[in-house]
């Protein structure tokens, strides 16, 4: 026959009052460790969430009868102004945006210039978004007829200069994701958890004693 384990009793400990309490338990102790660390994993997988594009004035793959004057492109939150750019080029490359990316609340505006001729354009854009890391993406549109006003002159597209975002927003984007913030409170907590439990033995100790 197997032999049993011995179990070890709770013993009370006894307040000074005279009440007499239990002492937490080990159980209970790692339980509490357990769901704070439940918390925190759903805590920091939402805020590692990037913002996302949530749709574009024009469609992607809309069909113009007229070339409009400005885009619009709005995203789950609010984008930061700083190193917003969007390309709008036609079918021979050349880009019709016209000035800088105008972002008010969850929306950001691209004007293009006058005498755009129609046909189909590709944009490509890229903000960064509320949590500071640059996302980018790309849609197209077909115009069936462009501007009348004479044209401005148009800028051949080139890529987009990753150095428009500043320097600490760009290489914020290239550090790994990995929550070592929550890890280290995940330790604190353990460490936590281990003076609460050697107290707890102490205060059993002593109530033994006496």
């Amino acid at each position: 026959m197997a032999a049993l384990l011995p179990v070890t009793p709770q013993h009370p400990v006894t307040t000074p009052g005279g009440r007499r309490r239990r002492a937490p338990s080990v159980s209970a102790l790692v339980s509490a460790v357990v769901l704070a660390f439940t918390v925190l994993l759903g805590a920091g997988g939402a805020a590692q969430a990037h913002d996302e594009l949530t749709g574009t004035t024009p469609a992607d793959g809309a069909t113009l009868e007229v070339l409009p004057p400005s885009l619009e492109l709005d995203f789950s939150n609010v984008p930061s102004g700083i190193g917003a750019q969007v390309q709008v080029l036609d079918e021979a490359g050349k880009d019709w945006a016209a000035g800088p990316v105008e972002i008010v609340d969850r929306s950001a505006t691209q004007a293009l210039q006058p005498g755009a001729p129609a046909g189909e354009y590709t944009v490509n854009w890229r903000v960064v978004s509320s949590d500071s890391h640059p996302i980018e993406g790309t849609f197209a549109f077909t115009a069936q007829q462009g501007s009348t006003t004479a044209p401005d002159v148009a800028t051949t597209a080139g890529p987009i200069d990753a150095q428009d975002a500043p320097d600490n927003e760009v290489e914020r984007a290239g550090v790994s994701d990995f929550p070592w913030s929550i890890i280290l409170m995940i330790g604190a907590l353990v460490v936590i958890a281990v003076v609460l439990g050697v107290t707890a033995r102490k205060k059993l100790g002593a109530g033994r004693q006496g």
